[in-house]
């Protein structure tokens, strides 16, 4: 190990090379000023010693300067290689007062390395260490500094370069080139942000928020739907039963059948758009006591009329229609026929008849089922029973051409219209039932499922069609009938009721889309729930089981 810092080789040989990290302009002129001589490495290879661009401030020495100068002053004072100072702790001392120029203990007089006199930086004197009085070690910026005494002592420093003790700021980049600041005291750079990882993790956090929130979304429409009426009663929400008086628009036509009641009437009302509610015109009557012998025929209302409207112009002669006999969507022949009797005044035989025979009027079938179209009509007072059917055969027809329905197609099409028209709700629908029937004929499914399965058709052939209930009995699904489609496979043998214009056209024209199941969930709105497999279809029939709990007397 080398005797004094000046014996290092490696010393000498760096000591030869250029400063990288000091970007100050080498004066003498400046250190003729200061009255000190070129020291340590400056002297040895003819530079300049360093100073500060500030006002006559010294820069810093770096470590290597530093040691060569406190080694040339000990051999000036003949001490030999200055000793090595045990480890001590550095304290923090306040800045001493800066002596004048010339006094005894100004280094610039002395010759003591002016890099221990920085006006504005913190002092540290070594504590126990075999220092003079004047051994003050100064912290350049955030860097720990190392101290040097007179004699070249090197207590150890504690405190780190950002502690609080030292009063110090973070070491930056710029004090690492600047010559202040070393790698020590700056550590490693610190890699850069993972952008993308914090991109993916905002997105998770959206997806899961927005996860939960239209979780709560479906939950609540669920519910909604649901239990809208208990919810509405509960709340004090219920809207209006009936319109409101000044409503009143259009005309519509509405039929009362011989034995019909307040409740019967009621719906007729609802469906015809006259009443708000479908037992708006029944409680109206409850509540006022009314009992009125409602004759049969056809009568002419409005549209949005109050209930006492609407009792007021069933019971005036004035507004009922002679020889007008109105058919509505779905109905039967055998629900037909006594309406066109009551309508016209004809004896209901001369019409049952009239129906016995097909051929008569070019309809190549065993029945008129589906032939005698849904519509109103007003008919000369000497019209016959027979006259009366080929007008309403006539209109069917009207329809199978205007829906493009070959000629030979029109018994299948008015079959499966029939059906269209049972099953939906709404006319919004009927493209959908079209297309699941459609899916279900196909041979690709005839594996899966075999059989067509529409309740309807189980009714129809049982006679429970009109019970009042929208489900079908265990004893209707397994009778062994010709157009029970839970027991044959493809349609039934002919139709099931007299479809509207609505209905014929989306039998031939359904709509796309890959639907195998759908349900009416909610009796009342009519919303139908439309799936693609067992499991779906199944948990749409437990919402309308839910519904039809909660809705007892809604006609499921």
């Amino acid at each position: 190990m080398p005797e004094s810092p000046m014996d290092d080789p490696f010393a000498d040989l760096f000591g030869k090379l250029p400063d990288a990290r000091d970007r100050r302009l080498r004066s003498a002129g400046d250190e003729s000023e200061r009255g000190a001589a070129p020291v340590g490495g400056a002297a040895a290879s003819g530079d300049v010693p360093r100073t500060s661009a500030d006002a006559g401030s010294v820069a810093p020495l770096s470590r290597r300067e530093a040691r060569e100068a406190a080694a040339r002053e000990a051999r000036e004072r003949g001490e030999g290689s200055p000793p090595t100072a045990r480890p001590e702790t550095a304290v923090t001392q306040p800045d001493p007062p800066r002596p004048a120029a010339g006094s005894p203990s100004n280094p610039a007089d002395t010759g003591l390395d002016a890099s221990i006199s920085r006006p504005g930086v913190p002092a540290t004197r070594a504590v126990g260490a075999d220092v003079g009085d004047d051994a003050w070690l100064f912290a350049a910026g955030p860097a720990p500094a190392v101290p040097y005494s007179r004699t070249g002592a090197a207590p150890q420093v504690e405190a780190s370069a950002t502690s609080p003790e030292r009063g110090s700021r973070t070491a930056t980049i710029e004090d690492l080139f600047t010559g202040t600041s070393s790698t020590d005291d700056l550590g490693a750079v610190p890699p850069p942000p993972d952008k993308r990882r914090r991109r993916v993790g905002g997105w998770i956090a959206l997806g899961i928020v927005l996860l939960v929130l239209g979780g709560i979304a479906a939950g609540v429409t669920y519910v909604w739907v649901t239990y809208e009426d208990q919810i509405r009663e509960l709340m004090g929400w219920e809207e209006p039963k009936d319109f409101e008086e000044g409503m009143a628009n259009g005309e519509v036509y509405v039929t009362i059948v011989s034995g019909d009641t307040g409740a019967p009437i009621s719906q007729s009302l609802y469906e015809a758009g006259v009443t708000k509610t479908p037992d708006a015109f029944y409680d109206y009557l409850i509540e006022n006591g009314e009992n009125p012998p409602f004759v049969p025929g056809v009568f002419k209302l409005q549209k949005q009329m109050t209930s006492a409207a609407a009792l007021e112009a069933l019971l005036d002669p004035a507004n009922k229609m002679e020889n007008t006999a109105q058919l509505r969507e779905g109905l039967t022949v055998e629900q037909s026929l006594p309406l066109l009797a009551e309508g016209t005044g004809l004896p209901v035989e001369d019409f049952q008849a009239a129906v016995a025979d097909p051929s008569a009027y070019g309809v190549s079938a065993d029945s008129l089922e589906g032939w005698l179209f849904p519509a109103t009509y007003t008919f000369d007072p000497d019209v016959t029973a027979e006259g009366v059917i080929q007008t309403l055969v006539d209109r069917t027809v009207q329809s199978l051409d205007a829906a493009e329905v070959p000629e030979d197609r029109r018994q299948e099409i008015l079959t499966i219209a029939s059906i269209i028209q049972r099953e939906a709700r709404f006319e919004a629908d009927m493209q959908k039932v079209s297309r699941v029937i459609q899916n279900r004929l196909d041979p690709q499914n005839q594996e899966t499922f075999g059989l067509l399965q529409m309740d309807s058709t189980a009714q129809y052939g049982y006679g429970e069609m009109h019970d009042g209930t929208a489900s079908s009995s265990q004893e209707a699904l397994e009778d062994d009938n010709p157009w029970n489609t839970y027991v044959n496979t493809g349609l039934p043998v002919g139709p099931i009721s007299n479809p509207g214009d609505v209905a014929i056209d989306a039998a031939m024209h359904p709509a796309e889309g890959p639907w195998l199941y759908f349900v009416t969930v909610n009796l009342n709105t009519g919303e139908t729930v439309f799936t693609t497999n067992l499991a779906d279809h199944n948990r749409a029939v437990a919402q309308w089981q839910e519904w039809c709990s909660a809705n007892p007397d809604a006609g499921c």
